[in-house]
């Protein structure tokens, strides 16, 4: 029950794409990531996932599932945020090399890229 200096902990880790847990609520869990680039095509069949832009400009590409023809993103600015449905299958972009800082929501079951196995893919956050 003490305050938490988002703007602080950024400046604790640099590693891309390797969300850290700064807080729990209920069965759901905040974290904060640095992102540069392309992730990785995901989708969480049963969670929801809310990203807050802190800091840069995400570009957020969703398709159909399984369809790469039907494409499309949706742009969100610092101070904004984007709401993934369950089942939506979407990959966060960065532009031109940007570093982006993100606060996620998502519930502590959220496999971090879904059933999807990459080398960007974590299965730990530290907490922080």
């Amino acid at each position: 029950m003490k305050p938490i200096n988002i703007h602080e902990i950024f400046t604790k880790f640099d590693k891309q794409w390797h969300p850290h847990q700064v807080a729990t609520v209920d069965d759901m869990q905040v974290l904060l990531a640095k992102v540069s680039g392309e992730f990785v095509w995901h989708s969480h069949k049963d969670e929801d996932e809310l990203f807050f832009v802190q800091k840069g400009v995400l570009e957020m590409r969703f398709r159909e599932s399984g369809n790469s023809d039907k494409e499309w993103s949706e742009t969100v600015h610092q101070g904004e945020i984007i709401v993934v449905p369950k089942g939506v299958e979407h990959c966060p972009t960065t532009k031109d090399g940007e570093e982006v800082h993100l606060l996620l929501f998502e519930k502590l079951s959220t496999a971090h890229t879904g059933e999807v196995i990459d080398a960007k893919t974590q299965t730990d956050y530290p907490k922080i």
